[in-house]
């Protein structure tokens, strides 16, 4: 396995070999899913919002599905606050994915059904974290993840 090193903490994946293949221990869906480049950096910051930000790890969801324009799509890693709303929306890139205003503009676009209070994007080396205005209809950049909302 030759995936970079992000810029995040450590975290303490488990890993198998199915085939030859990788494979890393989702501990929220608890089982193994294959180890891809985009999968790398979902597990990291898996690991960070739990471990270092304290973000329960009951309130995260992953890969829920959704419609938008008669499509189906899938979100990468959803936070709920603790009434069940949307707390963080967070779309996952691989490391060698630039982002980009097309990236941003899709996050926003998956906002649209959950209107979450945060937005985050990121490659696990770039990350660009969010803070909706609803009523002013914008968004405003935050320096690093939001504090998970007692």
């Amino acid at each position: 396995m030759n995936f970079p090193v992000l810029n995040l903490p450590d975290a303490s994946l488990r890993f198998e070999n199915r085939e030859g293949k990788p494979f890393v221990f989702d501990i929220i869906r608890k089982k193994y899913v294959a180890l891809q480049p985009e999968e790398w950096v979902r597990q990291h910051l898996i690991h960070y919002l739990i471990d270092h930000r304290a973000y329960p790890k009951s309130m995260l969801r992953i890969e829920g599905g959704m419609h938008y324009n008669k499509l189906q799509k899938r979100t990468d890693l959803l936070v709920y606050d603790r009434n069940l709303r949307p707390f963080l929306l967070l779309e996952c890139k691989a490391p060698d994915v630039k982002l980009s205003n097309k990236s941003i503009e899709q996050l926003s676009v998956y906002n649209q059904n959950y209107q979450a209070r945060y937005l985050a994007l990121s490659n696990g080396l770039d990350h660009k974290i969010f803070e909706m205005d609803y009523k002013q209809r914008k968004f405003m950049p935050l320096s690093e993840y939001p504090v998970f909302q007692l």
